[in-house]
């Protein structure tokens, strides 16, 4: 009511920030990946429309909601997935984890991550199979067209999780070099995670805005940090904390998911704790779960504790003056 700000143009914000990922992604993977998230992209915004319509509301697919959901979806899922995927996740995310909660500002879960999560336990093998190596001299071409059967390459996160750190060393080089490489994001993994570069300039535009707070992604990463350095080497104190920030999703995870409106807390002491669980639930899965990497079911699993933690935190606005000292009425 203050300000100039709407739903729409914070939400077109944040679509213009995962604008550069999703291009530097199409000269690292093809065009393959531009493709899928067309694909995402249409499914969620027609499936916003088709729920909204079944359930008598009214169509709101202008204001660019659907258009993120659609976007972190095709970030979140390998380069090389069959196209069916995202449109399956699409409605997952849209109609069940979002319209049938109440819509907009109701849903409890990340809708992207909740679509992650169905297509993770639906389809395994295409979503932890489907890598594409980065394209180098090829033309950003050369993959089109391509499904689960294309050319395969580890992540690095599963190659360090099922093989150790010499094999990782072999494939993607050792410090500082490495730390290059993945900050500029020519490297394997899903669509929109690999450029830390540009996710991360997306994110502090986001939060010079004053859209997003600064609580969450520095509580999240930073958890993720010291508890890898503490706990992620062959002895105590022997991880690598910044490899452990510049892989896989923790850098999109903490200024892009971690931080939607609805289902992260908006109390700042709040934040930072919902941020340090995140971050340690991310390195108990990385560390001691089945999976080489646990942003999304570490997200997922905070969303709901979200609001218990704004409770706790409640200022209390009218509470009553303290008694006098020394008695009195």
């Amino acid at each position: 009511m203050r300000s100039n700000e709407s739903v729409e143009k914070i939400m077109w914000t944040v679509v213009a920030c995962l604008v550069p990922p999703l291009v530097l992604s199409v000269f690292i993977f093809g065009i393959q990946t531009l493709i899928i998230t067309a694909i995402s992209v249409i499914s969620c915004v027609a499936m916003e429309a088709i729920s909204q319509k079944l359930l008598g509301r009214k169509v709101t697919i202008k204001d660019g909601s659907a258009v993120i959901t659609g976007m972190l979806i095709a970030f979140i899922i390998p380069p090389g997935v069959p196209y069916l995927l995202p449109v399956l996740g699409a409605v997952m995310a849209i109609y069940i984890g979002k319209h049938l909660l109440g819509g907009i500002g109701y849903n409890i879960f990340n809708p992207a991550l909740l679509a992650r999560a169905f297509l993770l336990a639906t389809f395994p093998v295409a979503m932890t199979s489907a890598w594409l190596p980065p394209l180098q001299d090829s033309s950003i071409f050369h993959y089109m067209g391509t499904s689960i059967d294309a050319v395969s390459a580890a992540t690095p996160l599963a190659v360090l999780k099922e093989q150790g750190l010499a094999a990782f060393t072999e494939s993607f080089g050792a410090a500082p070099n490495i730390y290059t490489t993945f900050f500029l994001g020519w490297r394997p993994g899903s669509i929109g995670e690999t450029s830390g570069l540009l996710i991360i300039l997306g994110g502090l535009y986001l939060i010079y805005r004053g859209y997003i707070t600064w609580h969450i992604p520095a509580s999240m990463l930073g958890t993720i940090a010291l508890l890898t350095w503490a706990f992620g080497g062959e002895t105590t104190f022997s991880g690598d904390p910044l490899l452990a920030v510049l892989s896989g999703g923790a850098l999109l995870g903490a200024f892009f998911m971690a931080t939607d409106y609805v289902s992260c807390p908006t109390n700042k002491k709040s934040q930072l704790i919902y941020g340090i669980g995140i971050g340690a639930l991310t390195v108990l899965i990385r560390l001691k779960g089945g999976y080489p990497e646990g942003v999304c079911y570490a997200i997922l699993l905070m969303n709901p504790v979200s609001s218990v933690l704004d409770s706790w935190f409640k200022p209390k606005r009218f509470a009553p003056p303290a008694p006098p000292k020394g008695g009195g009425k």
